[in-house]
């Protein structure tokens, strides 16, 4: 009896055993009439569904799938693991000081006593118009900017003066702020372009304006036709990593409501697809223009939720943007935020066609030195260096006539 039992329970592990064992090498799919998960053996090649009697047939894995899935799954452990020791961080650190100096810390801003982290400070939450204008110099850094500053309050006097946007609802973002919540920490850009939609409506004009350092990176999730995500850099993108294109369009495009209009204005490196929107215009130096259809590389919609985005960025995503300096008055500006504020302000009621064209010419310009003087020269009393290299780039979340649409914030 015992020898029997003994005899049993050795067959029944066994059993137990090989079972576990071809679960871990067999693979789940569902059936293709029912939509039942099924588990197919290994090497089997076709399956009955246990539910409707259909046929499955086991394709075998692709090798491609398979790496791509090993390296986003890879990645997204190592985003968790990276959020978790953010927030652990965070909780320790408190809230940072508002302008840099000198001292250890290596992102322009220094640790306080730990407290609970401010929220942004109650402006209009809602409005006709409203905007984000976020300048990141990176103080205390080897790539430190000197006229991202500028770039964000020439764009306030501009949205101001010329174009009507209520000052109470424009929200900036520098190092230079006073209130914690008000330093361009990737936090506090991720807040604020939850602010800038958030109970957003018809008939509503959101802008967002950013001039600092953009960098690529590789494209995990295969939505880029290049192969490379394009990202923002927060001041504290050391510690807390950049800001990806692909957060950017789930944040404050595809939540854009019919009727409401997005325009955003990057002034960075490789900024061409930064807002990766579903076209992007191709221009010829003769203005000759098509769309490129990047939708269909994504199985993820990057449109919106009825509204218009439309992205103005310095440069395509290959090329790289330049801080210029002035050579009047000390000062110095970027070249894409010059140069838009000069075409905006100089043909009120412009086409994007025309906007974008005079934008590349006044870079161009900019390298024999003949830029032509106006109303905005004498605001900013700067030229651009003449060095400089760069095309402006429009994309959208809709293909429009872009020398009949009229360009309006």
């Amino acid at each position: 009896m015992c020898v029997c039992v003994c005899y049993i329970n050795a067959l029944l592990l066994n059993i137990i055993i090989r079972r576990v064992y071809m679960e871990a090498k067999s693979k789940r799919t569902r059936c293709s009439n029912c939509g039942t998960q099924i588990i197919v053996p290994p090497y089997a090649h076709a399956i009955q569904c246990t539910v409707c009697k259909t046929t499955v047939y086991n394709r075998p894995n692709d090798p491609l799938d398979q790496a791509h899935d090993s390296i986003r799954h890879a990645a997204s452990r190592f985003r968790n693991l990276l959020d978790k020791a953010s927030n652990n961080i965070n909780t320790m650190v408190g809230t940072m000081n508002n302008y840099p100096g000198a001292g250890s810390s290596s992102f322009g801003y220094h640790p306080q006593q730990a407290r609970p982290s401010p929220s942004l400070i109650p402006i209009s939450s809602h409005g006709k118009k409203r905007a984000v204008l976020c300048g990141v110099s990176y103080y205390g850094q080897r790539y430190k900017l000197n006229g991202t500053v500028n770039d964000v309050n020439c764009m306030k006097y501009f949205l101001i003066q010329k174009v009507g946007f209520p000052s109470d609802s424009i929200l900036i973002l520098t190092e230079e702020e006073s209130h914690p919540s008000r330093i361009p920490t990737k936090n506090n850009i991720r807040k604020a372009l939850q602010w800038l939609v958030q109970g957003s409506q018809s008939g509503d004009s959101l802008v967002f304006h950013y001039s600092g350092h953009g960098s690529q990176t590789l494209d995990f999730n295969r939505d880029e036709i290049d192969g490379y995500d394009e990202t923002l850099w927060p001041v504290d993108h050391q510690r807390e990593g950049t800001i990806l294109d692909d957060e950017i369009n789930a944040t404050i495009v595809r939540p854009l409501p019919r009727g409401a209009k997005l325009h955003a204005i990057i002034d960075s490196c490789h900024s061409g697809t930064i807002l990766d929107l579903p076209f992007v215009c191709r221009m010829n130096r003769n203005g000759y223009y098509t769309w490129e259809d990047h939708g269909r590389q994504s199985a993820i919609y990057k449109g919106t939720n009825g509204g218009l985005a439309v992205s103005l960025s310095a440069c395509d995503d290959h090329q790289v943007s330049v801080d210029t300096t002035a050579l009047s008055g000390g000062t110095a500006t970027g070249a894409m935020t010059y140069s838009f504020i000069q075409a905006a302000q100089n043909e009120p009621g412009l086409t994007y066609g025309r906007l974008l064209n005079v934008m590349r010419q006044t870079i161009r310009d900019s390298k024999t030195g003949f830029l032509t003087n106006g109303p905005i020269t004498s605001l900013l009393n700067k030229v651009l260096h003449p060095k400089l290299r760069q095309e402006p780039q429009l994309s959208s979340s809709e293909i429009f006539e872009i020398y009949t649409k009229q360009f309006d914030l």
